[in-house]
């Protein structure tokens, strides 16, 4: 049995065309109303598959949910994913301790690095994660990371003057 496109209005027929030669909408926008842009006008699924460059399996698939769902069918659908790893409360903890200086923690340091602060999550809070989703996690928060600079301004040390003599 070979699938076919199901009537479509006036309204459908030209949102289509205008989609299927858009030069500005999105690729796979485009792609999709061109399969059904070439169903409307007599093509079947080979011929379609073959001038698109695509398998019949995708092309019967476009069909067969337009069919059931219309324009809105064309539209990007949520994927499936894994699901986050860390939940909003353990992201915003990271953020926090991270703003955090760590001597007001009780740290023996004034300034954080992802290790220290990697190991302070596991130690203390008992969040275990590794350096580079910290990094990943406080980038996309907009919070860089500078290499620690002990040649010159103030010392990490608050005590090495004295120490020095």
């Amino acid at each position: 049995m070979a699938l076919r496109v199901r009537a479509m209005s006036d309204t459908e027929v030209e949102t289509i065309r205008q989609r299927a030669h858009s030069r500005t909408a999105p690729a796979r926008t485009v792609e999709r109303a061109r399969i059904i842009w070439l169903a409307h006008r007599g093509r079947r699924v080979p011929a379609i598959a073959q001038d698109l460059h695509l398998t019949p399996t995708t092309v019967g698939s476009w069909f067969i949910r337009f069919n059931r769902l219309g324009l809105a069918g064309l539209q990007e659908q949520p994927r499936p994913g894994r699901p986050p790893i860390y939940t909003p409360a353990q992201v915003s903890e990271v953020i926090a301790t991270s703003l955090t200086n760590p001597q007001e923690l009780g740290l023996p340091f004034a300034r954080w690095t992802l290790d220290r602060l990697a190991a302070y999550l596991h130690e203390v809070k008992g969040l275990p994660m590794q350096r580079t989703r910290l990094d990943e996690l406080l980038l996309a928060e907009g919070l860089r990371w500078r290499t620690q600079e002990t040649w010159f301004g103030e010392r990490v040390d608050p005590a090495f003057a004295a120490q020095r003599g």
